[in-house]
């Protein structure tokens, strides 16, 4: 027979804050992928890997790494890339230090294009979360942010 812990029911307090987190994990995603997408053609995804790239030596990444990066799998990845390969903005290519892996490279037109979408993205980051908060307050809301970010990890690990 199990043992079972019993439930620790949320607060009134926690469950207001939870729920404020995940209205957060909700509306930015979509209000970002929103603006991306108007102004510049590129979901949130398509966005983020452009932007791993283009920060990664030569622009280029194994996608396995760049997977890890976004924090897509490999198959939802590999999709990704394989829509923005069609468009042009990145290409792949087999890496040359070990053939079993398969390299993302942004290409000069993805490199253009991130660059046109950036300012927006940017700006659009700024109004809706940067500029709403002190810098103690972003600074803690980081700090926040990675200490959950190692608890999902290190529970994905297990």
């Amino acid at each position: 027979m199990t043992s079972e812990q019993p439930v620790q029911w949320l607060t009134d307090a926690e469950l207001q804050a939870w729920l404020s987190v995940v209205r957060l994990m909700t509306w930015l995603p979509s209000a970002l992928d929103q603006q991306l997408r108007r102004d510049s053609k590129l979901g949130m995804a398509e966005y983020q890997a452009l932007a791993m790239l283009s920060r990664s030596p030569d622009r280029t990444m194994r996608m396995s790494s760049l997977a890890a990066a976004t924090g897509a799998s490999l198959s939802r990845l590999s999709h990704l890339i394989e829509r923005l390969e069609g468009r042009g903005l990145v290409r792949r290519e087999p890496d040359p230090v070990d053939g079993r892996f398969t390299n993302a490279i942004l290409t000069e037109y993805g490199a253009r294009t991130l660059a046109e979408a950036a300012p927006g993205h940017v700006a659009h980051v700024r109004s809706l979360v940067i500029d709403a908060l002190s810098a103690e307050q972003l600074r803690r809301l980081g700090r926040d942010a990675e200490r959950i970010l190692s608890r999902i990890g290190a529970a994905r690990a297990s």
